[in-house]
């Protein structure tokens, strides 16, 4: 039995500067569906900085997946391309610059970050942060959010439900 269920988002896109804030609006909603307001900021800065990547540096094309996921108590954002190249964390960057600090933006508002290569062509960088806890527990099945119905109306009085981007939420 499954007491926390998973939520998942995926979308596809070209990494071009107008792409990449509909997909930092899209994933904004995406939390807002799934009451994880407190992660919004976070997340849309560190998928703004993966998705640049893309843009400025992946080759043979721009073609991405971005992917949102809740399991348990963490979200976890990522980011497919085609360009099997791993990035690193540029030590030699002045704080001040305006270009080179992508990656360390993503280290520390994150919990963790990495990259993986992805088959023979491409890689995954990915990052995650922790989910508020009583997000947590209102995952939980509604047989089971029942036995708290005060707290339950609460969440319904004060947040009206928001529908998701139809053509980025999987299943």
């Amino acid at each position: 039995m499954i007491s926390q269920p998973s939520r998942h988002c995926t979308v596809e896109l070209q990494a071009l500067p107008s792409r990449i804030g509909q997909v930092r609006r899209i994933v904004s909603a995406q939390l807002r569906y799934w009451h994880l307001d407190a992660l919004i900021d976070r997340a849309a800065l560190c998928v703004t900085e993966l998705l640049t990547n893309v843009h400025r540096h992946a080759q043979p094309d721009k073609l991405c997946t971005v992917e949102i996921e809740l399991l348990l108590d963490r979200l976890t954002v990522s980011v497919h391309d085609h360009d099997p190249r791993l990035p690193e964390i540029r030590d030699d960057v002045d704080p001040t610059a305006t270009c080179g600090r992508g990656l360390a933006m993503v280290a520390a508002v994150s919990e963790s970050w990495g990259v993986r290569p992805d088959g023979d062509a491409g890689k995954v960088v990915w990052f995650t942060l922790p989910a508020p806890t009583a997000v947590v527990a209102s995952a939980r099945p509604s047989y089971v959010a029942a036995r708290d119905t005060t707290r339950r109306h609460a969440v319904d009085e004060r947040r009206p439900e928001h529908a998701p981007a139809r053509s980025a939420v999987v299943g």
